[in-house]
């Protein structure tokens, strides 16, 4: 009895060991990540929301202010109500424009029965052109004076459009520029599509159901799971925006597409208001928690998944 106690012992005291190295190894392998999270992300996430409370030129000492900043950014900034306007607009059209665009190219070539390889990677290559690239492409292409979209237009004799310098063109210029990189989303949901099996689409057959009713009764609700990806992914990259109106129109003209991430930039390294500029971004980081938050719960009543019956 004495025996068989004193081997459970020993077997208890291997197994812990055994786990401990594993655990062990575990972290080991995972510490450049984890190191990299700490000091890269982490560290100046906590860092940036302590220097939030304070008043801060990155060259003096931090001065706690409390609440100032916030309050400040509430009630005295000209800019910061305009630039949220600007972001939000942005947004709320870009993204479901996206989502559409994506899916109805990831339809079409779905549907093609030759060379799909090829008109994947023609639609699908535009999107690695990203940033500044990008955005200096298109500032010649939409040039007033000799860009090639206007001189299209006035050879089918339609007016030349200034579509960076025209307060009411402006931002929906930067939306058609952000369309330019739909073909990421276009593969996730290409290859959704090509997940769906083909039993859904014969049974609608045999009901005798249309292309359309097959569109938005099969395979809409059965790529939601993409979908909702996209979504997610694109509504925190819109509003995160910078690039195409930092080196296009600077903000303008009229603070037309003045973005609030260009607000931040401009009180950080402009104006030297690192503290001012970091509780602007901690807001932000809330906004878009709370609306990626919304989306997720929304998901409930609209994302279907095929392994449990069509429902979440």
């Amino acid at each position: 009895m004495a025996q068989s106690s004193a081997d459970q012992t020993l077997l208890k005291r291997s197994f812990r060991r055994k786990r401990l190295r594993e655990n062990a190894a575990g972290l080991f392998f995972i510490s450049p990540w984890l190191i990299g999270f700490l000091l890269l992300m982490f560290g100046p996430m906590v860092f940036s929301l302590g220097i939030s409370f304070t008043e801060w030129n990155m060259v003096g000492s931090p001065k706690f202010i409390g609440l100032e900043n916030y309050a400040h950014m509430f009630t005295s900034d000209p800019f910061y109500f305009k630039s949220m306007i600007v972001t939000f607009k942005y947004v709320f059209i870009m993204v479901p424009l996206q989502v559409v665009f994506a899916i109805l190219i990831a339809v079409l070539l779905n549907r093609a029965t030759y060379g799909i390889k090829f008109f994947r990677s023609i639609f699908y290559l535009p999107s690695l052109i990203q940033g500044v690239t990008l955005a200096l492409i298109f500032s010649w292409m939409l040039n007033d004076d000799f860009g090639p979209v206007n001189y299209m237009l006035e050879l089918v004799g339609l007016p030349r459009v200034h579509w960076l310098t025209d307060p009411n063109v402006a931002l929906y210029a930067l939306i058609f520029i952000a369309l330019w990189g739909v073909g990421s989303p276009m593969v996730l949901y290409l290859s959704a599509l090509r997940s769906v099996s083909s039993e859904y689409y014969e049974a609608a057959d045999i009901d005798g159901a249309g292309p359309v009713r097959k569109f938005f009764n099969i395979t809409i609700p059965l790529i939601t799971p993409t979908i909702l990806f996209n979504i997610l992914t694109s509504l925190i990259s819109a509003f995160q925006t910078i690039v195409l109106a930092f080196v296009l129109t600077g903000g303008g003209p009229a603070n037309s597409t003045y973005f609030y991430s260009l607000h931040v930039y401009r009180n950080a390294f402009t104006h030297f208001k690192m503290g001012y500029a970091s509780a602007m971004a901690w807001v932000m980081f809330i906004l878009i928690v709370l609306l990626t938050g919304l989306v997720l719960a929304s998901s409930k009543y609209w994302v279907h998944y095929e392994d449990d019956g069509g429902g979440r």
